[in-house]
């Protein structure tokens, strides 16, 4: 399993980049669109939704994609509703830890779940790609922001097997450990004093920077839990199949979904203090 995921990053990373770098802004959005898509569809059968609505929920996402392509909310509008989505996220984190303690933490209706997913999906592609097209961030980071929580993911995964004893939530993720989450810290922590020198941030918006980037981890760790939960509820282990050895579409960007708004309202509350 190690093997054939390492020969799919090998393919898709590179790949990858290069569309964050060298694609217009537009191509970027539509590339990420499909991928957002494929998720929706793997998040309808996770909250069961009959043939019907998962339809329609599909339909609705891949249309709320396509009007926001080529009628660009305005930058207001994208902060209000990344901001929005970070207290989603603060909600999120107190369902797993109810979860984790025996309470009900999940939607108790496919509707919920629905919305849920809503919440999930559609804030971070409008974070990433309003990153990608505005000229004082643009594409560089984007490929940061994914470089960091490849890092944490990497990072938390080699040290997860390595020392890995202490379970953060069990009944949620039985595989992720506190020790897990500090070696994925402290490899997005070099990534992040990286970033800050590359980017050339001066060294007080360097200090806010780098802090935003564990903020960013931090909640990212948030994003995998939450489908974890989702597909524990649903008796699956990954999401769908999208891709060989690494499950669904949904299981490769579920740290992302978490991290993209947060990133984006730090960025934007970073520029407006300095």
């Amino acid at each position: 399993m190690l093997k054939q995921r390492l020969l799919t990053a090998a393919v898709l990373i590179p790949l990858f980049v290069w569309g964050v770098l060298a694609l217009p802004s537009m191509y970027f959005a539509m590339l990420l669109a499909a991928v957002v898509v494929v998720a929706a569809l793997e998040w309808s059968r996770l909250v069961a939704l009959p043939t019907t609505a998962r339809l329609v929920f599909v339909l609705l996402i891949g249309s709320g994609l396509l009007f926001a392509m080529y009628a660009p909310p305005p930058a207001d509008v994208i902060r209000g509703i990344a901001a929005t989505a970070v207290i989603w996220w603060a909600c999120a984190t107190a369902w797993i830890y109810r979860y984790q303690i025996g309470a009900q933490g999940l939607p108790k209706t496919r509707l919920g779940g629905a919305l849920a997913g809503l919440a999930v999906l559609l804030p971070p592609w409008l974070a990433l790609t309003a990153l990608h097209r505005d000229p004082a961030t643009g594409p560089a980071y984007v490929l940061f922001l994914f470089v960091l929580v490849w890092a944490a993911d990497s990072g938390a995964y080699f040290a997860g097997r390595r020392f890995g004893r202490r379970k953060v939530a069990p009944r949620v993720s039985p595989g992720k450990t506190w020790e897990g989450v500090l070696g994925g810290a402290a490899a997005s922590l070099l990534v992040a004093v990286a970033g800050a020198f590359i980017f050339n941030i001066p060294f007080v918006v360097a200090i806010l920077f780098v802090a935003l980037c564990v903020a960013v981890v931090v909640i990212s760790v948030v994003g995998d839990l939450l489908e974890s939960l989702f597909k524990r509820e649903a008796g699956v282990k990954d999401s769908g199949r999208f891709l060989p050895g690494h499950g669904g579409a949904l299981d490769r960007i579920d740290s992302i979904t978490a991290a993209a708004p947060v990133f984006y309202v730090g960025m934007a509350l970073i520029a407006w203090l300095t």
